[in-house]
Formats: structure tokens, C-alpha cells, sequence
């Protein structure tokens, strides 16, 4: 594939036209048409700014097999991951998660995954499903996996989740307000502080940071992708010490560190 398909390609695929690629980049647009067309080849100058403006590396437009792979946003259908979990539920008897798949459905109702057409609801139930999956049958885990974002973006007050006390206290530690450049670091310290204090709440952030790293690569701009590893590993190995201290989930902190950490290997090489 040559520079001008990777061109043509990633500027669609940020839903940009010719015109407002060349307005984010100061040029014209017949600029930007004479580079998908493999006439000239952007200046160095430019290059660089044209892979800040399609939130890729410069790799990414030279490399000739860019494109060369078919992703996926999503791999597990939400609705399948649904019925099994209810499913589960029914058999192991946990009856907050059992109330709250259809509530949180209903929460999430509209709203989708950061750049995709993905559902949100399949965020929460992938959650829940590793859990069960490494084995926790614990109806406050499963049910704070499904819940942990119910009150951070659904506008749900703590107290209105139809779940027991102590699932609503996990919620409250996994929920955070909106944060400024200015502030995040203080906001940011004292949430991952808070939630030390409680293993299971622990448990289910790392999960869902395992989560979100998978899916980093086409939901966030680079500058939000370098965020996301800097918090990572600022944050995370408190948390994961945390686990590995709790004896019956020592053998997911091995777990959930490889994943975590081999993760962001592959980003940092790739970056």
C-alpha cells in the first residue's frame, strides 16, 4: 500500500475531508490531494504534523503494509456475554447480578465506546465475564463490575443502585469526578489511594485497566495513549501489591501484571 492510500485511509478514518486536513495542517487542500494521489510526498515538517492530525505514527503512513490487517472493535457480542452471565448468575445464585444486568443495560442505553460503534454495555460485561472466567463467583465482584461506571457516566447517585451496601462502597471507590490538566494529579492520587483500602474494588480497576489498554489503540488520540501508560505505571504497582498481599487473589495479581505490563510493552515498541 503506498503513502497516499495510508494518507487516504487514516484520514477517513478520522472522518476528516481534504479541506479540514489541510486547514489542521496550514496547507491546501490540493496539497493534501497530491499526496493521496503519491504525486509528492509531505515535507518532513509536515509529516510529522500530519501524524499528530491522524493520531498515528509516522511509521504508520510510510510503512507500505499499513492496512495490511483487518481489526476488530469487539470480539465477544454484548448480548451473548449478557446471557451468560445471567446464566451464571442463576446457577451460583448471585442475586445482585442478577439485578443489576438489565439495570445497567438500561443506564448505558445509548451510549458507546470512545471512537466505535461498540455498545458501552459490552465494557462492563467483559469486566464481569473475566471474572468469572479467572474464577471469582462473588456476586459483589461480578455485580461491581457491571456497576463501575453506572454512577461516573450515568448520572446514577450511589445510593439509587439496587444492590447491597457494600457493593454500593466498591462503586463509590471505582467512581471519579472530571478532572482538569490542573488538578488530575491530586484528583488522580487520591482515588487510586482510597481504593487500597479495598481489595475487591482493586480487583475490578485492574481488570478494567486491562480492558481499556486492549482497546486504547483505536479509542484514544496518542496524547491520551502516552496518558494512559504514565498513569499505568505510576498507579498500578501499588494496586497489584495490594492483590498479591490478599491471599485468595494472589494468583490473578500474577495474572492481571503480565497482562498489564505486556500491554504496554507492546505500545511503548510500538510508539
Amino acid at each position: 500500500m503506498s503513502i497516499g492510500s495510508n494518507i487516504r485511509r487514516l484520514r477517513e478514518a478520522q472522518g476528516l475531508t481534504q479541506e479540514l486536513l489541510a486547514e489542521k495542517l496550514d496547507v491546501s487542500f490540493q496539497a493534501v490531494s497530491s499526496w493521496e494521489r503519491d504525486e509528492y510526498l509531505p515535507e518532513t515538517s509536515k509529516l510529522i504534523k500530519l501524524a499528530a492530525a491522524l493520531n498515528v505514527s509516522v511509521s504508520a503512513i510510510l510503512e507500505e503494509r499499513s492496512g495490511l490487517f483487518k481489526t476488530k472493535d469487539e470480539i465477544y457480542d454484548w448480548s451473548h456475554m449478557k446471557t451468560y452471565i445471567k446464566t451464571t448468575a442463576r446457577n451460583l445464585k448471585l442475586q445482585n447480578t442478577l439485578t443489576v444486568v438489565d439495570f445497567a443495560v438500561e443506564k448505558h442505553e445509548g451510549q458507546r465506546r470512545k471512537r466505535a460503534s461498540v455498545p458501552y454495555i459490552a465494557h462492563p460485561f467483559t469486566l464481569a465475564c473475566h471474572a468469572l472466567a479467572m474464577g471469582f463467583a462473588d456476586d459483589e465482584i461480578v455485580a461491581a463490575c457491571i456497576l463501575h461506571d453506572v454512577v461516573e457516566d450515568c448520572k446514577v447517585r450511589p445510593e439509587e443502585l439496587p444492590v447491597s451496601e457494600e457493593i454500593r462502597d466498591i462503586v463509590k471507590l471505582l467512581s471519579h469526578g472530571k478532572t482538569t490538566d490542573e488538578d488530575r494529579d491530586q484528583v488522580m492520587s487520591a482515588y487510586y489511594g482510597a481504593m487500597l483500602g479495598n481489595p475487591k474494588a482493586v480487583l475490578i480497576k485492574c481488570i478494567d485497566r486491562c480492558h481499556n489498554i486492549t482497546t486504547m489503540a483505536w479509542g484514544l488520540s496518542r496524547d491520551r495513549i502516552f496518558r494512559m501508560i504514565e498513569e499505568t505505571e505510576t498507579y498500578y504497582p501499588k494496586l497489584l501489591s495490594c492483590l498479591k498481599s490478599t491471599l485468595e487473589y494472589n494468583n490473578a495479581a500474577w495474572l492481571l501484571k503480565y497482562q498489564i505490563e505486556s500491554l504496554l510493552d507492546v505500545y511503548k515498541r510500538l510508539l
